[in-house]
């Protein structure tokens, strides 16, 4: 029997790999830095995994996957190494999974991979095709970050950190938006754009690309491709666009055309959001394109209720919202704060905790700007992922360029004592939003325990 293991097991998609690959019948077992809700969710599903790094977790005859965040030193990687076993990086053994498949649909994007990758998953599933999904979150319609189908059709986030799309080989793409991040291995938005030009042309020449023709970006590049492309707009009237737009209290609901200006849906959004709108309309135009019937898509896409921390209603006490959100660029946390407000009734409490040194250090102003929507900031130290801070940069930096645009904030390192300064702050009709990619949804669970309980 085959035999994995899983460097960074706790990981959103290496947990979804683990535990397909667990399904088919294989020998996985892992380890990761520390216990989660995912590495327990493992273990019940008959997966052991050891919690820190040694060498001795290795037998010597597993094949060995590990995820980029891990450090070059970790002790089991140079292990396997000088073990010789197989090893391989997430996404290069992602992309050699692929090639049992018929159709891999693969969402790209710098925001809003997620959502759509679970709105596709939900609508083929709605639909009978029996789709394989591989999603970075935790989606409730989908029962967890994956599900097991056919081999006709995997649904697939497409991620450009380091190139990790560039081994994939997709016959359906997706291209939501493409905006400057992951500077610490981009060189600029030039070299950003070359990398989605790439993943754009590694489509099979029988599949199809769904673009983002309001995004300058996406419009510079699918200029030079000769893929058959599908234009999403909200702007003008494209292959698939959407036509009077409404908003209630932060929910959208539109018309979806074609460039025939004939109307071929109805949708409600049942997650709040403009950018939702763009994700709906992908969605769409790649399931149309797959024969699904727009009825079945429009109820689909209407029913759908959004995946883990990506603007999730997580709680509530004395008249106060909790939300937890993973926005962790300037352009998504301007999107996720403008849609709080509309969903306020009072102030919006924005907790946010700067996900890596070199996104804060390149990104510093955008991140004060954006953050300047919410009524009061308050901002906590670096979770630093991947990296150690040689970049010259702490979270004090961006409590400073917030107060010197004149916003109201705080600089709070103790999750213990941001959950007891929003407490004492927030009034009935507030929001409170945990936002960043780290671990900052832990401090949820802090202010609920603090909450007195009403008898």
């Amino acid at each position: 029997m085959n035999k994995y293991f899983f460097i960074g097991i706790g990981g959103i998609s290496m947990s979804a790999i683990a535990l397909i690959l667990k399904n088919q019948g294989f020998w996985v077992e892992g380890s990761d830095m520390q216990e989660s809700t995912t590495t327990k969710m493992l273990k019940q599903n008959g997966i052991n995994v050891y919690i820190g790094h040694d060498e001795s977790h290795l037998n010597g005859d597993e094949t060995v996957i590990y995820t980029a965040a891990i450090s070059k030193d970790n002790p089991e990687l140079l292990a396997a190494k000088r073990m010789n076993l197989k090893i391989y990086e997430r996404a290069e053994f992602l992309g050699l999974l692929m090639k049992d498949f018929k159709n891999v649909i693969a969402i790209s994007g710098t925001h809003g991979k997620t959502t759509t990758t679970s709105m596709i998953g939900y609508i083929l599933k709605k639909a009978n095709y029996n789709p394989t999904v591989l999603v970075g979150a935790f989606v409730k319609q989908l029962s967890g970050n994956f599900v097991i189908g056919s081999k006709e059709y995997l649904v697939v986030e497409a991620c450009e950190y380091v190139d990790s799309f560039l081994k994939f080989n997709p016959t359906i793409g997706v291209i939501l938006n493409i905006d400057n991040d992951h500077l610490d291995y981009f060189k600029d938005i030039d070299s950003i754009k070359n990398s989605f030009k790439k993943f754009a042309q590694k489509i099979s020449t029988s599949g199809f690309l769904v673009a983002n023709c309001d995004d300058k970006n996406v419009k510079d590049i699918i200029s030079q491709l000769n893929t058959q492309i599908i234009c999403i707009s909200t702007k003008e009237k494209t292959d698939i666009f959407a036509d009077n737009i409404s908003c209630i209290d932060g929910y959208y609901e539109f018309d979806v055309k074609n460039k025939d200006d004939e109307t071929l849906a109805h949708i409600k959004l049942n997650i709040p959001g403009f950018h939702n709108v763009y994700n709906a309309l992908a969605a769409f135009a790649v399931a149309s394109k797959l024969g699904v019937e727009s009825i079945t898509i429009e109820h689909a896409i209407s029913e759908f209720c959004g995946a883990s921390r990506r603007l999730e209603k997580v709680g509530e006490f004395d008249g106060i919202y909790l939300y937890d959100d993973y926005a962790h660029h300037p352009t998504e946390i301007k999107a996720s704060l403008n849609t709080l407000k509309k969903l306020s009734q009072g102030k919006v409490f924005a907790i946010f905790q700067p996900h890596t040194f070199s996104r804060l250090k390149n990104l510093l102003n955008e991140f004060a700007e954006s953050l300047s929507l919410a009524d009061k900031v308050i901002v906590t130290d670096v979770y630093a992922a991947r990296e150690k801070n040689t970049f010259g940069i702490t979270s004090e930096n961006l409590y400073l360029k917030l107060k010197e645009i004149g916003v109201d904030c705080e600089y709070i390192s103790s999750f213990e004592d941001i959950a007891s300064y929003v407490i004492k702050e927030a009034k009935k009709g507030d929001i409170i939003a945990t936002i960043g990619a780290g671990d900052i949804n832990k401090c949820i669970d802090i202010i609920l325990k603090k909450v007195p309980v009403k008898s």
